[in-house]
């Protein structure tokens, strides 16, 4: 079974009012953020000091929009319509100062959300002060990412609550086809709640006790990421 188009935290998102998001960075962090969002349907304004990647995104279609500007220059950021966006990412991580004065111009600016790329803990910690609701670090997560794929092939996506606890979508074992999920009792033996299977393309959620669990498909669950770690998948 081909699980790849299914996606459980995608059908969460599905139902989404479309928000504006603006990407200031149009390097390959950024050009990745605004190709995602951009092939999801969402208008997506990317900005960048240089015009030659201005004009790359536009011409490779991953931005609705692009402008070349000075994001440490408020004025800048008004007049190209920054402050009106819902979500803005701040993908600048090498040059600390820029990006930090980015963040700090966008939150005085009104823009509701903002995450922001840190290449540091210190580059975090500044960037929070200024206002970031949100640091990420992409190479991190993404060398997090690779190694669970590597040890645990079975877990298709990963979505953190903290920094202790996620929500899992993971194929079902071997282990447990043909078996109920009241026989599989996951809370006692794993430390882990069932929220979800998926069936014929979709997913059913708080499902009967009684469903039996099929090789292949999917399941999503909740729980510590120490207790996770123990499914056999």
């Amino acid at each position: 079974m081909d699980l790849s188009s299914l996606g459980f935290f995608s059908s969460l998102k599905s139902g989404r009012q479309i928000k504006q998001f603006a990407v200031v960075g149009l390097g390959r962090f950024g050009r990745a953020v605004c190709e995602t969002l951009h092939n999801q349907g969402y208008d997506v304004l990317g900005i960048d000091s240089d015009e030659e990647r201005v004009s790359q995104a536009l011409n490779d279609q991953i931005v609705g929009h692009a402008r070349a500007i000075d994001s440490t220059n408020p004025c800048a950021l008004e007049e190209a319509g920054l402050f009106e966006q819902d979500t803005v990412i701040v993908a600048i991580g090498n040059y600390i100062q820029e990006s930090i004065i980015t963040t700090l111009n966008l939150k005085e600016g009104g823009v509701p959300h903002l995450v922001a790329k840190a290449s540091s803990e210190t580059h975090s910690k500044l960037l929070k002060k200024v206002g970031a609701d949100h640091v990420v670090f992409p190479e991190h997560d993404g060398g997090c990412s690779l190694a669970r794929s590597l040890t645990k092939p079975g877990l298709l996506e990963r979505f953190e609550l903290d920094p202790e606890h996620s929500i899992v979508e993971v194929i079902v074992p071997e282990s447990f086809d043909g078996k109920t999920i009241m026989d599989l009792q996951m809370r006692s033996r794993y430390g882990v709640n069932l929220i979800a299977h998926s069936k014929d393309g979709k997913f059913i959620v708080n499902p009967d006790p009684m469903t039996a669990l099929q090789q292949g498909t999917a399941i999503v669950v909740v729980g510590a990421n120490c207790d996770i770690e123990k499914l056999p998948i």
